[in-house]
């Protein structure tokens, strides 16, 4: 059984930072960010696999990284120049069977273990 508890979400104002922390127990492959804003469907924000394979969304345009504590087992999120339109809950995901296919890594339904998401609410 994979349990994610995820941190770190807040308000800021356009333009500032924020870092996300999603600490998982159990064995896990692949690793995920993905965000949902009120009356729209969850999408993925950033993947990182096993191996120390990333993936982004394109509309990241760099402005968020993501990267993985293999030995405490937690996966991060930085966010920089946030936007208003990046308000959303935020949820950290985790596929403990396999790394999946890699165009498949930012799709939801990829991963089979979820956290109960952190809000990150930017305010113009």
């Amino acid at each position: 059984q994979v349990h994610l508890v995820e941190s770190g979400g807040g308000s800021v104002q356009a333009g500032g930072s924020l870092s996300l922390s999603c600490v998982a127990s159990g064995r896990i492959y692949l690793m995920g960010w993905f965000r949902q804003a009120p009356g729209k469907e969850r999408e993925g924000v950033a993947a990182f696999d096993s191996n120390g394979g990333t993936m982004y969304a394109d509309w990241v345009s760099g402005r968020f990284t993501i990267s993985r504590d293999k030995i405490k087992n937690t996966l991060y999120l930085q966010m920089n120049n946030l936007k208003p339109e990046d308000t959303a809950m935020y949820y950290c995901a985790a596929n403990s069977q396999s790394n999946g296919l890699d165009f498949t890594r930012l799709w939801p339904q990829s991963y089979n273990n979820w956290g109960q998401g952190t809000q990150v609410t930017v305010s113009s």
